[in-house]
C-alpha cells in the first residue's frame, strides 16, 4: 500500500460522515430494542453483551496491572475471564466492576462517536477491540463468537456503503445502551429470588462464572459494601448511559421537535 493510499485510509477513519436520516436513527433504536426485549431473542443476542462484559474485565486487569490468563465464553451466555494478581486492593475491585458496567459505558462512547459523525472510527476501533480479545479467548465456542461478531464488523466497514454502516453503528450502538441495561435488573432478580449466595450458586448468570460468584458478591467480599449497593451502581450506570446516549443518538430528531 502506497502512501497515497495510507493517506486516504487515515482520512477516512478519523474524519466524520455525513448525517444519517432520521428515520434511520428511530429505526435502528426500534430494531435493537427488538433484539433486548423478547425473551426468545435476548437469549441468543445476549451473546453480544457477554462478549462486551468479558472485555470490560479483561481490559481492566490488564490496565491496573494484573496478569490476563484468559477469558471463556459459553453457549449458555455466561463467561469468565481469569485474571492473577493481587486478590484485593484497587486493581481487583476495577477488575470485577468493570464487567457489567462495560456494555452501557461501550454504548455511550459509541453514541458520543456518532454524534460527532465518526461512524467509521466507531466501526475499525470496534474491530480492532475484538480482534485483541480474540487472543485471549480460551475455549472453541468463544473464539467462534469473536470472529463471528469481528467478521461481521469487517464485511461491513469493506463492502457495504455508507448507508449500510451507518444503519449497521446505529444498531450496534443501540443495542449496547439498551441490553446494558437487562442484565443487572436480571441478576437483581437472581439474587432476591434464591435469597442468599449458597443458594445462588444453583444457577449461573450470563457474564459470570457462576451464580454465586456473582460480580456484585465478589466486590462485596472484596471491599465489604453490601452487594445491594453495587447493584445500585449497576443500575446507574446503565440507565444514565442510557439516557445520556440517546439523546446524543436522538440529538438531531428532538431538535426538530
Amino acid at each position: 500500500m502506497d502512501n497515497a493510499s495510507i493517506t486516504d485510509v487515515w482520512d477516512r477513519v478519523v474524519g466524520s460522515q455525513p448525517d444519517p436520516e432520521q428515520w434511520l436513527v428511530i429505526a435502528t433504536g426500534v430494531l435493537a430494542l427488538l433484539a433486548v426485549a423478547p425473551h426468545g431473542v435476548w437469549r441468543i443476542s445476549r451473546n453480544a453483551i457477554t462478549i462486551a462484559h468479558e472485555g470490560g474485565h479483561g481490559l481492566i486487569a490488564l490496565l491496573t496491572g494484573r496478569q490476563l490468563d484468559g477469558i471463556r465464553l459459553h453457549s449458555d451466555t455466561s463467561g469468565l475471564t481469569v485474571s492473577r494478581g493481587k486478590p484485593t486492593g484497587i486493581g481487583m475491585v476495577l477488575t470485577a466492576a468493570a464487567g457489567y458496567t462495560a456494555p452501557p459505558l461501550l454504548g455511550l462512547g459509541g453514541a458520543w462517536l456518532l454524534a460527532a459523525n465518526h461512524i467509521t472510527a466507531l466501526l475499525w476501533g470496534a474491530t480492532v477491540l475484538l480482534l485483541a480479545m480474540l487472543v485471549m479467548i480460551r475455549n472453541a465456542y468463544g473464539v467462534l463468537t469473536v470472529v463471528v461478531a469481528g467478521g461481521a464488523f469487517v464485511l461491513v466497514s469493506w463492502l457495504t456503503d455508507p448507508e449500510v454502516q451507518a444503519g449497521f453503528a446505529y444498531v450496534v450502538v443501540w443495542f449496547l445502551l439498551l441490553g446494558g441495561v437487562r442484565p443487572a435488573f436480571e441478576l437483581q432478580r437472581k439474587r432476591r429470588a434464591q435469597g442468599n449466595a449458597q443458594r445462588f450458586r444453583q444457577g449461573r448468570w450470563p457474564g459470570d462464572g457462576g451464580a454465586g460468584d456473582s460480580d456484585a458478591d465478589q466486590l462485596s467480599r472484596l471491599t465489604h459494601v453490601p452487594a445491594a449497593m453495587w447493584l445500585f451502581l449497576f443500575h446507574a450506570v446503565s440507565l444514565c448511559s442510557l439516557i445520556g446516549g440517546g439523546r446524543w443518538l436522538l440529538g438531531p430528531v428532538l431538535d426538530q421537535l
